[in-house]
This record gives structure tokens, sequence and C-alpha cells, in this order.
């Protein structure tokens, strides 16, 4: 008899939206399946799936131990969301070569359904971030009697919501500062900056209205930006390696000695971003706007005003799952 042989193996999701794209949060059922497509016969020991969820982090720093010494020392750690195994055809035992207990399959393609459901405990979502990610993916793997197993890995995407029309997200945003500037023995006037935003919370493609007021009674010309920072922060053993990374900015229009400028609702436009982390326990992405004054020859001006980036926009009648459908096309950018 001649041995057939493995033509493909497909790892395929039930989507839950619109846009065809596997997106799914805490509780939910995450179901597919696995398409297996050979030429002729073979004889198969199992067929199963391993799905799982984690968060990762690693960085490595140098150290120094003498004036001639140095070594490299490794940061890891690592968080479980969750794990799961089923045997879709066969059994448990891939580790003898018997011919016992095999099961056949003949030429053509032969699906076979899977399905576990998420923790309901928060997930955080899915991210990949300079020193580490959060990850989830289904595994499937094809042992046959003297033979390496086939392997396909699959990822898919977790959102952990965050719902922008909470009362906390909602509340508006604002700061006040002003500073001197001193040359030699001679002070100039203060240059003043005041800044609001309407809210915290937004999500990606929304536009940021930004009313401000820059006072320039310095003696110097100096020019109002604004800037979206996005924080990456990853923890291990102790320690906390931090990315900062410039998302969008926009500049205002130079202001000579003694002028003043208003911005009354000027827009920044929030680019496709992953949304906020808060809950992870060594992973964490947080989000701010920066609205400052440049300038020339001194330290710049500047507020911080925190941001939230969430999943489920401003809409007061949105379902929870009409809400995720229609950012998921936007969000999935940033993966």
């Amino acid at each position: 008899m001649v041995l057939g042989k493995v033509k493909g193996l497909t790892i395929s999701f039930d989507c839950l939206n619109d846009s065809n794209v596997p997106v799914y949060s805490s509780g939910d059922t995450v179901s597919g399946r696995v398409s297996l497509e050979v030429t002729g016969e073979i004889r198969v020991k199992s067929l199963k799936i391993h799905a799982r969820g984690h968060a990762k982090v690693r960085w490595t720093e140098s150290r120094n131990a003498g004036s001639n010494t140095a070594y490299t020392q490794n940061y890891t750690e690592e968080v479980e969301y969750f794990n799961h195994k089923d045997i879709l055809i066969g059994h448990e035992r891939d580790d003898d070569n018997s011919e016992e207990g095999l099961h056949t399959i003949h030429s053509g393609r032969h699906e076979y359904a899977f399905s576990f459901e998420l923790p309901q405990t928060p997930l955080a979502t899915s991210f990949e971030g300079r020193h580490g990610s959060v990850r989830y993916w289904v595994k499937a793997e094809l042992h046959r009697p003297w033979l390496l197993p086939v392997k396909l890995k699959k990822e898919f995407t977790v959102f952990e919501h965050i719902d922008i029309n909470t009362p906390s997200l909602l509340s508006p945003q604002a700061g006040t500062k002003e500073k001197t500037l001193c040359c030699w023995f001679c002070t100039s006037g203060p240059i003043s900056l005041s800044a609001k935003i309407e809210r915290k919370g937004y999500t990606p493609g929304e536009s940021i209205q930004i009313f401000a007021e820059i006072e320039n009674c310095s003696s110097r010309m100096v020019v109002p930006k604004a800037t979206i920072y996005q924080t990456q922060a990853f923890y291990a053993k102790g320690k906390m390696k931090e990315v900062r990374q410039l998302v969008a900015n926009l500049r205002g229009e130079s202001l000579s000695s003694g002028k003043t400028e208003t911005w009354n609702g000027k827009q920044l436009k929030i680019p496709p971003v992953s949304p906020s982390i808060l809950d992870c326990s060594i992973i964490r992405v947080e989000y701010s706007l920066m609205v400052y004054v440049d300038i020339p020859g001194a330290m710049d001006l500047f507020l911080n005003l925190p941001l939230v980036i969430g999943t489920i926009p401003l809409h007061p009648f949105g379902s929870r799952t009409s809400s995720v459908s229609s950012q998921c096309s936007m969000n999935m950018n940033w993966l």
C-alpha cells in the first residue's frame, strides 16, 4: 500500500463581526475548524488543538562587574491567561509508534470542529510592544507513527473592552501653567498656557478638540504645539522598562512678543493605535496629550493631559457587539 501525504493543514475561526476578523473578549466562545487535506490514505495517531493566551516580557541590560568584566542581565516575566487542550482525533499518547488505535483518513479534505470558552475574568488586549507582547493563539498538531508531527499555529485577537461612555472617561481634562524667562540680569515677562479637552476617553479615528490659550509676554518668538504620546511600560524582576512613542502631533502659529493665540477646538486626530492596557501586571500601555509651548533656548512650557484609548466609542445607544464591529477595521490596523 502506498502511504498518502498531508497536502495541507489549516485553522479557521468562526468570526463574530462584520469585518470577518477573529476578535473576541473575555467570556466569549472561540470556535472554528481544523481542515486537513490529504492525498491518498494516511494513518493517524491523533489530531489535537492547543489554545493559549499569555503576556510575556523580555529585555536585557549590560552590567559591569569590574574594570574589565561585563555581563548581561536578562529580565523576563510571564502571565498566563488560559491554557486549553483538546483531542479532535485519536488519543492522548503520542510517544509510541505502535499500530494500535490508529485512525485511517481517506484522500480528500476533512474538517474537524473545535470550541472553547475564554475565561470570564478580565483579559489583556492583544499587543505587540518593544519589550513584550500579549498573544492569543490556537495550535493544531497532527501525529502519525514514525513521522514528525505536522504543526500549525494561528493567532486571534482579544480586546479587553474599555467603554469610554463611563463617567470617569467623560470628564473634562484641563490645566494651566506659566513660565518666566531669565537672561543674565534681565527678566522678561511670563509665558502662560491654559488648555482643556472635552473628555479623557477616546477611540482610534476620533479627533480630540483642543481648547487652549497661549500668551507670550516674553521677548522671544515661541510656537504652541500639541502631541499625543504612547507610553509602554514593561515590568520584570522588580524592574521597569519604559518606551515612549510619538503618535500624532500638530503645530500652531509662531507667536512674537506680546501676542496671544487661542485654539477654539483645534483638532488632533488619533490614528489606528492599540487600546490602553491598564489591568495587566507586567505590561501597561498608556496615552497622554501634551500641549506645550516650544521656547528656543529654554525649557519648553508644557501641560500633560491623560488619555484613555478605548474600544467602545461614544455612542449612548450602541450595543457592545455593534460597537466592537464598527471599530474592528480601525483597531486591527495596529496589529
